[in-house]
């Protein structure tokens, strides 16, 4: 995993939690629960699940016949994770997604929100996913677009310059080259991948919060 996500730790999972999740997260965790909400059954895993954004949104839609198994890197983000209600419910556990400790085929479906940039090494992951997904089981995952013009792209260029840094080492690696991606699915042994554009309108308690989030979290990256 990345050197980023490694560093999430002291009050970042909670400023993380507190901030960006709503402000970035929660609209694409809700899109991808729904996605889901005809399952009445089965067991997910959900890959770099940080603080729970998807994971908590996944518990509050789907049925308690459902299993979910949340992972990440991070083991201050999974504490941070299991201090939201409904927390019993999910299975935690710290775990690399180029490396997963489960049985082959333990899942009817593979979830990833964000997560997939930051693998260094993404046919390694998707070989894991694949080699976890019981036959007919899916991978889902969420990539940013183009993030030109956003606040996280103004946030960058304000904190590179103020630290001197190159504003592209400031956000999430892009992944957003549709053919790329399919072909890295490939070559990892999957037979086909769809790729659907999701916009959604994020919300910040206030003007003030919304910049602050991603300013410090671009400093911390």
């Amino acid at each position: 995993m990345s050197e980023m996500g490694r560093t999430f730790a002291g009050s970042m999972p909670e400023f993380y939690d507190r901030f960006l999740v709503p402000f970035m997260f929660a609209p694409f965790a809700c899109d991808m629960a729904a996605r889901l909400s005809g399952l009445v059954s089965g067991h997910l895993l959900e890959l770099a699940a940080g603080t729970g954004a998807m994971t908590h949104a996944l518990a509050a839609t789907l049925p308690s016949g459902v299993r979910i198994t949340a992972t990440d890197l991070n083991p201050a983000m999974l504490v941070q994770a299991q201090t939201h209600a409904g927390s019993q419910r999910i299975a935690w556990q710290e775990a690399d997604a180029q490396a997963l400790p489960f049985a082959e085929q333990m899942f009817d479906a593979v979830l990833c929100q964000f997560g997939v940039m930051f693998f260094p090494d993404k046919k390694a992951a998707f070989r894991e996913a694949l080699r976890v997904l019981r036959r007919g089981g899916c991978l889902l995952f969420n990539v940013w677009g183009q993030r030109e013009g956003t606040v996280q792209h103004e946030a960058s260029l304000a904190v590179g310059q103020a630290l001197g840094r190159d504003p592209s080492t400031l956000l999430a690696p892009p992944y957003n080259d549709v053919e790329a991606v399919r072909a890295d699915l490939t070559a990892a042994g999957f037979s086909a991948a769809t790729a659907v554009p999701v916009e959604q309108h994020s919300f910040s308690a206030s003007a003030h919060e919304a910049p602050v989030a991603s300013c410090h979290c671009s400093a911390r990256s």
